[in-house]
């Protein structure tokens, strides 16, 4: 929470009236932040900046930014009230040491959307004085897009940066919404009296870049589950990337006298890196596959008699490309090692995790849905009226 009195950021909140949460705490006004920004500006301008040091970047993952979206605005989890956001500010001195820094910042949110799997579009706003100043490198970022881009252009500068990039994806509605973007601030630096001590000894007003590589995250979760209800409608199989699958491989035991096994493959594939679990239900299998597919499990290996002896499975996988990426054939039966090949090639550089949850499916709780248990007491409730 921040003092709406501030004199650093009295004139800031102006220009986002709309968006605020405000509360009275005795007789002071103070408000929910909205954007990293303002702790970011106050705890540069305190610091002991030289030309040296920059460029400077500072970064923050905050699981508490509000905004005081109007009833109707909110939309799933594509726009809330309360969002996770990653923000990086960065201090550079110049502008060429700008650009230099929002060319980095440009590939690595393309990087990340390529992560996703998502379609994206690319987005470039700019004051039309600056672009003319630098055209050359704004026509050399838009190629490296390889497709058409949306460029924006202002007469006058409206706002505190005079560039912008912005990835934006189009939901099943057909409607856009924005992730990474990365902006050239001109006038934040001057307004928070944010300095550096430049070769000379003078000094010297930075520039500023405020960077969400992905945007919030909550959104980008929508972004990939919006382009799989698209792929579902298409039809073909929805999943989430391969690295970010909570569950990466599930073993399903032909029956009990199985278990011992499956447990022991799972626990060396957890060993490994990555996250596998074990359906150790009393269902059937062609049950245990279903709950694999209804989860978008990437990969279900059923084990019995043949596989415990020859230690080796025929993976059940819901997209033909990850088993192309491990040089493995469909329906070829794989060894162990095999099978941690398949899951090394489609996690490649991106992040791993341990399994959050026992590797037992019958070890975790099992949450209800109450408007789905409602609706069967409803179903119980008309069937009793009828039997009437």
């Amino acid at each position: 929470m921040y003092d709406v009195n501030h004199p650093a950021l009295n004139k800031y909140l102006n220009k986002f009236p709309a968006r605020q949460y405000r509360i009275k705490s005795d007789e002071k006004e103070l408000f929910l932040r909205f954007a990293a920004c303002f702790g970011m500006y106050l705890t540069m301008g305190r610091a002991n900046l030289s030309y040296r040091h920059l460029p400077a970047r500072i970064y923050e993952l905050t699981h508490y930014s509000f905004r005081r979206e109007q009833s109707g605005e909110t939309a799933g989890i594509k726009r809330l009230r309360c969002f996770t956001m990653p923000d990086m500010h960065t201090l550079v001195a110049d502008l060429e040491q700008a650009r230099g820094e929002f060319k980095a910042q440009f590939d690595r949110s393309k990087a990340w959307m390529d992560a996703l799997e998502v379609p994206y579009e690319t987005a470039v706003r700019f004051v039309k004085s600056f672009y003319e100043q630098n055209k050359e490198f704004a026509v050399a970022l838009a190629k490296t897009v390889q497709k058409p881009v949306l460029v924006e252009m202002w007469e006058q500068q409206s706002f505190y940066f005079v560039m912008k990039f912005e990835f934006n994806f189009n939901d099943t509605v057909n409607k856009a919404f924005a992730l990474s973007t990365v902006q050239i601030d001109t006038q934040n630096p001057e307004n928070f009296g944010i300095e550096y001590t430049a070769a000379d000894g003078t000094r010297k007003t930075p520039f500023l870049l405020h960077a969400s590589l992905s945007g919030a995250i909550d959104r980008n979760l929508c972004a990939m589950l919006e382009q799989q209800s698209m792929e579902a409608k298409a039809g073909r199989k929805p999943s989430l990337p391969f690295w970010l699958s909570p569950t990466q491989v599930r073993f399903l035991p032909l029956n009990d006298s199985f278990l011992e096994e499956c447990r022991r493959l799972a626990d060396d594939l957890n060993a490994a890196g990555y996250r596998a679990d074990v359906d150790d239900s009393s269902s059937g299998v062609g049950r245990k596959i279903a709950e694999a597919e209804k989860e978008w499990v990437p990969a279900i290996v059923v084990v019995g008699d043949k596989e415990k002896a020859s230690g080796k499975f025929v993976p059940r996988v819901r997209k033909a490309s990850w088993l192309a990426a491990a040089g493995l054939a469909p329906d070829q039966p794989v060894t162990l090692k095999e099978l941690e090949q398949l899951c090394q090639m489609n996690v490649g550089g991106e992040p791993k995790a341990p399994l959050p949850l026992p590797v037992m499916l019958t070890q975790r709780p099992i949450f209800r849905d109450e408007s789905l248990r409602k609706a069967r007491f409803a179903l119980r409730a008309n069937q009793s009226i009828f039997r009437g």
